[in-house]
């Protein structure tokens, strides 16, 4: 036996220097490189070529970390090496190439340490395995060899070729995984440390075969990577020539760029993922879609109403209650309970982060500053206003948008207008929502349900957009002129505030101090140059304006402040005076005529009140009798409630005859016909019940109504006063009239809370529950006890009619 062999030789034991290894491990028949710079290394491995014949046990240590490992920190199981050559490098460290020879394990007895470690290290022989089973083993190996060869070009040809000679399936198992980069020293040593060579085989196979995949994996996306490269450059390429071609034709819009500037601004936008989402989507088509084509327009404008709307672009506001107060009331005059109820939202506004609702509904007459006193509330808020019409809006899609598959689709109105502000918790007025109609293209009010419901309008879903659109930090505000064409779910949606019609002394004020000075500084005029009086002004509510608010009361004024103006640049006078007097030849004859009361009381004539949407009226009722048969005829063009009040009052003057003095079937031998003046103005209601009846039995028992008084009132059958509606107005109308007593409903005694003191002031207001109550204040020269027991000394229209009528007999 040569030396040469000696050095492959494996003793069952020996003495030899010890070096650890850092996430490396030394298998027999490998070659390996190492760096070994620490001083015990080095002096291990200069121990091994001078002492023990270029012998030395390689381990792995457990934790590379560790400097100075001791007998705990490294495996008991390594491998005996064969150094073969040395060199020093310049920095102090060598490089050392070893050869492994047998496994071997540690004996932790002999351990010691000197000026390097040494140690009794014992062969670790491999078991005996089944020959025909390793057979097939190192046949799989060799290919899955061959297949890792051909994807790992690093793998030398000679090794291959040495390993594919390999028939032993130890040397196998230890040739093939120093090869494996991707499998952990921790692997590589449980590996080392089986004495089953086939089952060590098994697991390298097992460690082969995920290095394949990993490799296999690593090619493709490299090819994929190369082809996108590729394709970028070529897509660099053809813009590039795209570019210098619109340039020659003259063009200055490229269509890449102007893709490559839309997704920048989807990138930058803050909304949310779902609408970046499609928009990229989009975008992504456009990209492969021809500039000329439909299709292109209609994806483009899609994505620019994405981004033209104010997503999660939430106004900061710090809301400050009396500045908020302030700029109400500077703005209007009036309406406290409005403006307490918007004031009340401010407040809970500065208490918490975010509140759902409420939707107000702002119901009045025309001209009581509906509209405006939205704008009121957004400047209140420091919010954004926008405003949207309903008026006459009558197909769905209006309110909910088009799907994008018609030709000219669009959002809807909604979202329409929430792109003309820049952030996304705007004061929103709905005006006119009481003035949409349906048809056969939906009911556009049944798509208003989700939008003012808070549980709902955070996901209101537009057709066009088709995506959720949060409306949870809009403050809705709707106006309407009144409820009954408002379907009842949507009312119920609502919070409704009432705007009453303005009194006459509001206008006065409001005229003086509001649209006064508004219009002079409209018509470049100063207060020095026109002086309106209070008489003038007063004339011009009652005489020229019949309304609920104060919007004819500014045009008047406006004709006005022209005809002033003229008169100042044509005749060079410095002041103008507006009286009572000459305020006819600026406006013309009176264009309003108020009822009155009559001059002096009559018979069957009894002032009532109405209430209209233009304010309080005298509502005069007329009852004649004449001979016939028992007809009852109704004119005035009264509603279906009105006429049958007028039966139910007839019907109580019926059952009460006999407390009356007439005979049971007095209503055989008459015609009775009621009549309310100004015929050609609709009239309805149930209000005035009490005024027909007392109008009625004035004319049947002859009696005169006291003409200094008005009444109003609900009747019954049996002569129960039920309570009605408006009663502010209807008292404003009296006292405007130069009424002095008024007769109202017991029930409605609680309205007059709500009166202003100076429209009570004068007032004499008799409370009644009953018909029986009415009558002795009403009819004039009488009492309860006269009327009702047929003791008055009137002689009755009947007794009348049928004197008149035996007269006549007789002379024939």
């Amino acid at each position: 036996m040569n030396k040469d062999s000696l050095l492959y030789f494996a003793p069952d034991e020996e003495i030899l220097p010890v070096m650890s290894l850092r996430e490396v491990v030394m298998f027999p028949k490998a070659i390996i490189p190492l760096f070994v710079g620490r001083k015990q290394s080095v002096k291990a491995i200069e121990a091994a070529l001078n002492d023990f014949d270029k012998r030395i046990f390689l381990v792995t240590q457990k934790n590379p970390e560790v400097e100075e490992p001791s007998l705990d920190d490294i495996y008991e199981v390594g491998c005996v090496a064969r150094v073969l050559q040395m060199f020093k490098l310049p920095d102090g460290t060598r490089k050392v190439l070893f050869e492994g020879i047998y496994r071997a394990k540690i004996d932790k007895q002999s351990f010691s340490k000197e000026e390097f470690y040494k140690s009794r290290v014992f062969s670790f022989p491999d078991s005996d395995y089944d020959e025909k089973k390793a057979e097939t083993f190192i046949r799989l190996v060799q290919e899955a060899l061959e297949e890792f060869s051909k994807l790992n070009p690093k793998m030398a040809k000679e090794s291959l070729l040495t390993l594919a000679n390999i028939k032993d399936p130890s040397f196998l198992a230890d040739g093939i995984l120093p090869h494996l980069s991707n499998v952990k020293f921790q692997e590589k040593q449980q590996v080392l440390e089986i004495a089953d060579p086939l089952v060590r085989l098994e697991k390298v196979y097992g460690y082969l075969m995920g290095e394949i995949e990993i490799i296999a994996l690593e090619q493709k996306i490299k090819e994929r990577v190369k082809k996108q490269m590729e394709q970028n450059q070529r897509e660099y390429y053809l813009s590039e020539q795209l570019k210098a071609i619109h340039k020659e034709m003259g063009r200055d819009v490229d269509p890449k760029a102007e893709l490559d500037k839309l997704e920048t601004r989807v990138k930058e936008k803050n909304m949310p993922e779902e609408a970046k989402e499609r928009a990229f989507e989009e975008i992504k088509k456009l990209r492969i879609t021809p500039t000329n084509s439909a299709e292109y327009t209609v994806s483009y404008n899609y994505i620019d109403w994405i981004l033209s709307l104010p997503w999660n672009e939430i106004k900061e506001i710090n809301i400050d209650l009396k500045e908020a107060a302030k700029i109400l009331d500077n703005d209007h005059y009036g309406l406290e309970k409005p403006k307490e109820r918007i004031l009340e939202y401010l407040a809970v506004q500065n208490l918490v982060d975010k509140i759902r609702g409420p939707i107000l509904c702002l119901v009045g007459p025309p001209g009581v500053g509906k509209t405006s006193l939205a704008k009121s509330v957004a400047r209140a808020m420091k919010r954004e206003f926008v405003r949207l019409s309903l008026g006459g809006v009558r197909d769905e899609a209006e309110i909910r948008g088009h799907r994008r598959t018609y030709v000219g689709a669009l959002p809807g109105k909604i979202i329409q207008s929430l792109k003309k502000v820049k952030y996304n918790n705007p004061v929103f007025c709905l005006d006119e929502v009481d003035k949409m109609s349906t048809d056969f293209r939906g009911d556009p009010s049944a798509a208003l349900l989700e939008v003012l419901d808070p549980e709902q309008n955070y996901a209101f879903n537009d057709h066009y957009l088709d995506l959720d659109y949060d409306l949870s930090n809009v403050f809705f505000i709707t106006t309407a002129n009144s409820l009954h064409t408002i379907p009842l779910p949507l009312q119920d949606r609502m919070e409704i505030i009432k705007l009453p019609g303005y009194l006459e002394t509001e206008k006065k004020k409001i005229a003086k101090y509001f649209l006064l000075p508004k219009q002079l500084k409209m018509h470049g005029l100063d207060k020095k140059q026109i002086k309106f009086s209070d008489g003038a002004i007063e004339k011009v509510i009652r005489e020229y304006t019949r309304e609920a608010g104060v919007r004819n009361l500014e045009r008047e004024i406006a004709s006005i402040c022209r005809k002033v103006a003229k008169k100042i640049v044509e005749d060079k006078i410095e002041q103008v005076q507006i009286t009572k007097v000459n305020l006819s030849s600026y406006l013309g004859v009176p264009k309003v005529r108020h009822s009155e009361k009559e001059e002096e009381p009559l018979v069957g004539v009894t002032n009532g009140l109405a209430w209209t949407e233009m304010g309080g009226e005298i509502l005069l009722v007329e009852v004649t009798i004449m001979p016939g048969t028992g007809k009852l005829e109704i004119t005035g063009k009264l509603g279906e409630v009105m006429q049958e009040s007028a039966k139910a009052a007839f019907s109580y003057v019926r059952s009460r005859s006999e407390v009356f003095g007439l005979k049971p079937d007095f209503y055989k031998e008459i015609d009775v016909h009621i009549h309310v003046p100004e015929g050609a103005t609709p009239k309805d209601g149930p209000s005035a019940g009490i005024t027909l009846a007392t109008s009625l039995v004035s004319a049947l028992l002859n009696i005169p109504v006291r003409n200094d008084l008005a009444m109003t009132g609900e009747i019954t059958l049996r002569g129960r006063v039920l309570p009605i509606g408006g009663l502010r107005e209807k008292l404003l109308a009296a006292k405007r009239s130069a009424i002095e007593k008024v007769i109202i409903p017991l029930d409605n005694v609680r309205d007059l809370d709500e009166v202003p003191e100076e429209i009570l002031k004068g007032l004499k207001l008799i409370k009644v529950k009953h018909m029986d109550e009415v009558l002795p204040e009403a009819l004039l020269g009488v009492n309860k006890d006269s009327i009702f027991c047929g003791q008055h000394n009137h002689i009755s229209l009947t007794q009348k009619l049928l004197k008149a009528e035996f007269r006549s007999s007789a002379q024939q």
